[in-house]
């Protein structure tokens, strides 16, 4: 599944951020590609901004995938709604369920693959994740412009930067969503910003398989331009 409604202002004006292009085609197709390109992905779901189905479905068409089967619902306006109403057109009988930021257009199959394998062998919940290369510092938020004071700095050999897709069993994924609908629906819900935080919040654990470093998320233009390199690389060394 792929959530693909939002707008993406951090990429600037003008189309979606899954709309925008790269190497020619839209980040929500090289998006489809990665995940089409896994033999255990039999469908791929496609949660598009509410007044753009029409426009994905032709998008998609007009860019061939391989003979997979890719479906294309509204999504709603959250990521979380999104994912829930992609959830929804999901065949019941489907035991494992991903879920792929449009904006990480090149993950390689392999991390595809590994996620998948790591729920077939029992996992309910999976994230690939790398390193961090950086230290981290914790920091006391302060106004715009103000410097922030340290609070500590956590051990980096413990932190994870989490990548998608992520994988999940379908009756798990379905059983947080439930939750934090009906707990919004009376005026809570849980603060987090992926579906593996769902988990966590409910009590499930979640594990770690490794990611790449060419499943970066394409935010800012400054990803736009390394996404570009990194695809220009991929197809002068074997045709990608």
């Amino acid at each position: 599944m792929v959530p693909a409604a939002g707008r993406g202002e951090r990429l600037g004006p003008g189309a979606p951020k899954a709309l925008r292009e790269l190497g020619g085609a839209p980040l929500l197709v090289h998006a489809v590609r990665a995940l089409a390109r896994s033999r255990s992905v039999g469908l791929v779901v496609v949660a598009a901004p509410p007044n753009g189905v029409a426009e994905v479905v032709g998008l998609l068409d007009s860019h061939g995938l391989d003979g997979k089967d890719v479906r294309v619902v509204a999504g709603g306006a959250t990521r979380q709604e999104s994912v829930r109403l992609g959830l929804a057109a999901i065949p019941e009988q489907t035991e494992i369920v991903l879920v792929h930021d449009a904006a990480r257009p090149l993950v390689p199959v392999e991390v595809v693959d590994a996620v998948i394998g790591a729920v077939r062998g029992g996992a309910g919940a999976v994230v690939p994740a790398v390193p961090l290369a950086d230290t981290v510092k914790r920091v006391e938020p302060a106004e715009a412009g103000r410097p922030e004071p340290v609070l500590d700095t956590p051990d980096r050999a413990t932190l994870r930067a989490v990548q998608t897709p992520q994988g999940f069993r379908r009756e798990l994924l379905a059983e947080v969503h439930a939750k934090a609908l009906s707990e919004a629906a009376a005026g809570g819900g849980p603060a987090v910003t992926d579906d593996a935080g769902l988990v966590e919040w409910y009590g499930g654990q979640v594990v770690v398989v490794p990611g790449h470093e060419e499943a970066f998320k394409v935010t800012r233009p400054l990803d736009l331009v390394l996404a570009e390199a990194v695809l220009a690389r991929r197809r002068a060394s074997d045709g990608f």
